[in-house]
């Protein structure tokens, strides 16, 4: 038996007055999902358990079948997992974002919220400003050899302080868009230092010539480093250790990849992956069919659906759907037909699009084929469709055994 788990981030929504109603996934064009519905399983599972915030780590940790309430130690060490970045005891990583705050420093007066991803900016320009920031003589001599900064994707990067504090109270920014940062900025124990970096990093990145040009091209500038998600590396158990199987792992988030490490997945890189809504989505189905080859279960993470959410983009998401039913998960389907496959998808949160941010209310799943499956049967997958089938799984972490096992 070989196995998929499809992770299509944050797809699930609420009625959005913009698509009459519906919510993106009712409103999206998915024949592929609803005939995974018809002959599965499809309910609702709580993968961010009660009292934990709403975060990617902690709902994607439940997917991938770890307690996040035993396991969850922050954000940032899963992401230096995939980076290949080694903690040591006395380590705290956290995340490094490159965000918009209207060419304004996040200290001075009126400073807002305007882009957590400054303008979605491209991995080359991001490397390029991390990487050149990393030789100015300020941050030489005033940071380093305790706090090293390490270039990721896009505006995903990260910070590692060595004998750091994971006290400090931080704010993710994708929480606060549009509001002024001051109410947000770092406190507690090691905030001063933080602070200090990033008005380094903002009087730094005013001129640079990555933000010239993009303001030449009439695109968001990267203002600031922001700084959260603080943790120390996590103890997980290997995949191999719990079930036997071994899998891989496929994503552009260093998030979910770092996850893959830790559970001893092969980390399969793919080609014109971008955690975008603009992501190759045949190629991330190829590189899975490859994939299943070689192991026993392939986790797919596909981040466009959340990206559409968190910028408010109705038509967007809907298209971003629509690009996983057809482009991926229908090219996989159509090639393992008749042969010993299963597949669980389900998002690892919602992210409304009235909100433009996580929340940690129940997301759909489906299991399939499941011919033993609990609860009325549906014909597509949705939220209501989930709701009506009278399934709910509480404790998230528990649905990959329920998909391995069959019952």
């Amino acid at each position: 038996m070989k196995y998929l788990v499809l992770i299509p981030d944050g797809s699930a929504d609420l009625p959005e007055p913009s698509l009459n109603g519906k919510t993106p996934l009712q409103a999206a064009r998915t024949p592929n999902l609803d005939r995974l519905v018809r002959e599965g399983e499809i309910g609702l599972v709580r993968t961010v358990p009660e009292g934990m915030a709403p975060g990617s780590d902690v709902a994607n940790l439940s997917l991938f079948g770890y307690d996040p309430s035993r396991y969850y130690t922050g954000r940032a060490p899963l992401e230096a997992a995939s980076l290949g970045i080694e903690l040591a005891g006395g380590d705290v990583a956290f995340r490094c974002n490159l965000v918009c705050t209207e060419g304004k420093a996040p200290g001075e007066a009126g400073a807002q919220m305007k882009d957590y991803s400054a303008g979605h900016i491209s991995t080359g320009e991001g490397r390029r400003i991390v990487e050149d920031f990393r030789l100015t003589e300020e941050y030489r001599r005033h940071f380093q050899p305790d706090l090293d900064l390490y270039p990721g994707v896009g505006y995903r990067h990260l910070l590692v302080w060595k004998g750091g504090s994971d006290e400090v109270t931080l704010t993710p920014p994708h929480d606060i868009l549009d509001r002024e940062v001051e109410d947000y900025l770092p406190r507690g124990e090691g905030a001063a230092r933080l602070l200090e970096l990033m008005r380094i990093s903002a009087a730094f990145l005013k001129d640079h010539p990555v933000n010239r040009s993009r303001r030449e091209r009439g695109l968001l500038t990267a203002d600031s480093f922001w700084f959260w998600g603080a943790g120390r590396r996590p103890a997980l158990p290997t995949l191999k250790e719990a079930t036997g199987l071994s899998g891989a792992v496929i994503s552009a988030v260093d998030l979910v990849n770092g996850i893959g490490v830790l559970a001893g997945l092969e980390r399969i890189v793919v080609p014109g992956a971008t955690g975008y809504v603009d992501t190759d989505y045949g190629a991330k189905a190829a590189y899975a069919l490859k994939a299943l080859e070689e192991h026993d279960i392939v986790f797919v993470h596909i981040e466009a659906p959340d990206e559409a959410g968190h910028q408010g983009e109705a038509e967007l998401k809907v298209r971003a759907i629509e690009s996983i039913d057809a482009e991926f998960l229908g090219p996989v389907l159509e090639s393992r037909a008749g042969e010993d496959f299963r597949v669980l998808a389900a998002p690892d949160h919602p992210t409304p699009l009235q909100m433009r941010t996580h929340t940690g209310d129940p997301v759909p799943y489906v299991i399939s084929p499941a011919p033993a499956a609990e609860g009325v049967r549906q014909i597509s997958f949705s939220e209501d469709s989930a709701l009506n089938s009278g399934v709910m799984i509480e404790e998230g972490h528990r649905l990959l055994g329920r998909f391995l096992r069959g019952q």
